[in-house]
């Protein structure tokens, strides 16, 4: 059923991959050295594009945010993932990543624009995915939003239990 042979733990260490503070594991890969400037602050710069490695695995998920820019996932590795989207409009998308010519019915690529919620996970909890993220403008902390998950049911209440089912894994309560 793997797509490869390789197990989780050999591409942790292959890939120098750490813990993330949502749940898997990722390594930044790239940070440009051109800067720009957001339009709404001239005197803010950030780096013009940034690029991670990320892996699902063990159940875990990337619980709901968002980010001031787009970021654009790649699929490289593994078993299908599920990029939940939730745009200003209360629409929701989910991006079924994965390997495009062994899963007809998945993706290569998936774009989340900037100040949409989103969430991910590997459709089989017992598998994982291995993706890479590129946000442009770069990404940086100080622009990442964790998503509250009572606010988030108020704005959609039609995606409740999915809303619930991704939220953080440890509530601050």
């Amino acid at each position: 059923m793997p797509t490869n042979s390789h197990s989780k733990d050999e591409l942790i260490r292959r890939f120098g991959l750490l813990p993330h503070p949502e749940g898997g594991y990722y390594r930044e890969t790239y940070r440009a050295a051109q800067t720009v400037h957001r339009q709404e602050s001239a005197n803010e710069s950030r780096c013009a594009s940034t690029a991670i490695y990320y892996m699902l695995c063990d159940g875990a998920h990337s619980a709901w945010h968002r980010l001031k820019s787009d970021e654009v996932w790649h699929f490289y590795a593994g078993e299908p993932l599920n990029v939940h989207v939730l745009d200003r409009h209360g629409k929701l998308t989910t991006h079924r990543l994965g390997d495009a010519l062994t899963h007809p019915d998945t993706v290569f690529q998936a774009v989340v624009l900037a100040g949409d919620w989103f969430a991910a996970e590997c459709e089989d909890p017992a598998s994982f995915a291995v993706v890479g993220c590129t946000v442009a403008p770069g990404f940086e902390f100080s622009e990442f939003e964790v998503g509250d998950v009572g606010q988030l049911q108020a704005l959609y209440p039609a995606y409740r239990e999915l809303i619930v089912r991704l939220g953080p894994a440890a509530s601050s309560a």
